[in-house]
């Protein structure tokens, strides 16, 4: 690291003349590149050497700045074959960066090769399709749909000491908290030692060390360079203490870490988090660590979330900041703070999708592991005593000495969300709770009352049948049964979860309101969503288990085997064969859910997966019994 070096290229740069000085005193930034989001998070990136970039730069800065077939992105029934051109425009008003590689060493400056990263909206006959653009909307939408509630409905601004005279601006803030998993490539660890690990909490904000302490460091420190404000990094719940070698290095390593940083503005999360992911993997990798964003990586231990949180403020015209969730009398949080969590209470089954999108998220997304998958809520049990409750879908986050801090924890995203399509959902789906709470002219106690009503009781905005807050453990307190009655019931697969599109038909009105997601993206989000579903059930998760199916192998020796030996094996044998082998008379799942893929018959392969899957689990359990048994072994 080298604080010579440029890091961070603010918007008051802009422009073509401090671009051009810039560039001239700073001979090691060799390329461009231009970063755009399509639908399902992928982000596009390209080499363009500095010296186009100068000549033509009037271009980039004031139009069209590169043109790029639908092949670089993923956008189905929008880019198709035969009309598959795609537009970018570079963002003028987000941070750009230059990221360096240090394994490339400018022969003249001494310093390593830069390039300056360029975020980009992407446009499809000459309307705006990417993630950023989606956010871009719903956030101007939303804070210019507050100023104007606000403006009609002054009677709600009566217990602040300001009016809406008053207010320059309505801004909404938002941070991601961001949990992955370190290890040293080709070296595996025992679940078991992991699962055991994990159960006592050896690792939970533990000490770091050797590689992985260096890293750590490096990355807060490199981090601070490019202005990210980093809080805290420690370790998480998951992992296990790595081998000391002779010569003092660490192999083994198998940790589960967490990066957080300060919040900003909703755009510039989005384009933060995905920079901060680069720095990671890359000063990991010069430390000899693989880094996984995955959200379930090691089955059976902890997978990674990304919990994020918002918050809305007004700024004053003096320049004085207000949080509007931040309750002015003894209550948990103001009629509009009520309102925007009980918007996302109401509509998380159609926000669902944006943010729970892939089969690892799935994985992740299952009791036992402080993973939440009911749609409820926690306060506190006192607006005294803040919320501490781990189960929950969006917690309260409360600090009675600062009033700014008040907002929402949303724990159900993982390193993979796409943070830029979350975030904008919660955005939606706030306003329309607020628009609830203000128009009809509801206190702090009567949304209290709605937002803690029991299962049958009668609610103006809440559904009836359903309960959204708990104050207690949601897995230990309640029954399957009971959860799936009183919170909803959980979607299992990528495949329920975007069925949620029309079984909530009603509440995708909200998302679509002012334009933000139009039909035509919708259409083409869910077509992207269910394409890579199958492919990735095809071709990456049945060929992974077969090969675990294939490795689970018999291991005893008939002449010293128990009968205990032997009717395991003839279980683990069995399944094997119900899994994937097939006969003249008989179909193996395997087989039944490829010809349903090819079929396209989405719900049947749904049901599929869920039987595969709790029939690999069974199979785990019985060869793990089964190797134990082993005394020669």
């Amino acid at each position: 690291m080298n604080k010579n070096l440029i890091y961070v290229i603010g918007k008051d740069s802009h422009d073509k003349d401090a671009l051009t000085q810039l560039l001239s005193e700073h001979n090691e930034i060799k390329f461009v590149s231009l970063s755009g989001v399509d639908l399902i998070g992928h982000e596009t990136e390209e080499k363009i050497p500095v010296k186009i970039f100068i000549e033509d730069m009037d271009t980039f800065l004031n139009g069209i700045a590169v043109q790029t077939d639908g092949s670089s992105v993923y956008l189905p029934t929008i880019a198709t074959l035969d009309n598959a051109k795609i537009d970018m425009k570079v963002d003028l008003d987000r941070n750009w960066f230059v990221e360096y590689n240090y394994d490339n060493i400018d022969e003249e400056t001494g310093l390593p090769v830069g390039t300056l990263i360029m975020p980009c909206y992407l446009y499809h006959d000459g309307i705006p399709v990417d993630s950023r653009h989606i956010l871009l909307n719903s956030t101007k939408y939303f804070e210019e749909s507050i100023l104007d509630l606000l403006n009609k409905n002054t009677e709600i601004l009566k217990s602040y000491d300001f009016t809406s005279d008053d207010i320059a601006e309505i801004r909404v803030t938002a941070a991601t908290e961001l949990e992955f998993w370190v290890m040293t490539p080709n070296d595996s660890r025992n679940i078991e030692e992991l699962s055991t690990s994990q159960e006592l909490h050896e690792q939970y904000w533990a000490k770091v060390r050797g590689s992985v302490r260096t890293a750590m460091e490096q990355t807060l420190e490199m981090m601070g360079l490019y202005g990210f404000d980093p809080e805290m990094g420690h370790k998480e719940v998951g992992g296990v203490k790595s081998r000391l070698e002779p010569d003092g290095s660490l192999t083994g390593i198998m940790e589960q870490l967490e990066i957080d940083w300060k919040y900003s503005s909703t755009i510039q999360t989005g384009d933060n988090e995905l920079f901060v992911k680069r720095i990671i993997k890359e000063v990991f990798r010069r430390n000899g660590m693989e880094v996984t964003f995955l959200a379930k990586p090691i089955p059976g231990v902890a997978g990674s979330g990304e919990h994020t949180h918002i918050g809305v403020t007004a700024k004053l015209k003096s320049g004085k900041l207000i949080n509007l969730f931040h309750p002015i009398k003894e209550t948990y949080m103001s009629v509009i703070g009520f309102g925007a969590l009980m918007g996302i209470l109401k509509n998380y089954e159609v926000m669902n999708p944006f943010i729970t999108s892939s089969n690892e998220a799935f994985k992740r997304l299952k009791k036992g592991f402080e993973a939440p998958i009911c749609i409820v809520t926690s306060l506190g049990k006192s607006p005294k005593v803040p919320s501490r409750n781990r189960t929950v879908l969006i917690g309260l986050i409360r600090d009675e000495y600062n009033p700014l801090a008040t907002r929402f924890e949303l724990r159900s995203p993982n390193p993979h969300s796409n943070t830029y399509l979350c975030i904008a959902t919660m955005i939606l789906a706030m306003l329309d709770g607020i628009e609830y709470a203000v128009r009809n002219r509801k206190s702090e106690e009567e949304l209290l009352a709605e937002l803690s009503k029991k299962p049958g009781e009668d609610s103006d905005y809440l559904e009836k049948d359903r309960a959204y807050r708990s104050e207690v453990d949601v897995f230990d307190d309640f029954t399957d049964e009971e959860r799936e009655k009183y919170f909803g019931k959980v979607p299992s697969t990528v495949y329920e979860n975007v069925s949620a599109f029309e079984e909530y038909s009603n509440k995708v009105e909200v998302l679509i309101r002012g334009n933000v997601l139009s039909e035509k993206l919708l259409t083409s989000y869910r077509v992207a969503l269910i394409n890579k579903w199958l492919t990735e059930i095809e071709h990456r998760i049945l060929p992974s288990l077969a090969n675990e199916i294939l490795n689970a192998k018999a291991l005893h020796d008939p002449q010293t085997a128990s009968d205990l030996d032997i009717s395991n094996w003839m279980k683990i044998r069995d399944l094997r064969i119900e899994l994937m082998k097939d006969s003249f008379s008989k179909k193996s799942l395997f087989t039944i859910i490829k010809d349903a893929i090819n079929k396209d018959e989405y719900e049947t392969v749904s049901d599929l997966q869920k039987r595969i899957y709790n029939k690999m689990e069974e199979l785990r359990g019985l060869y793990t019994d089964y190797r134990r048994n082993l005394l020669d072994f």
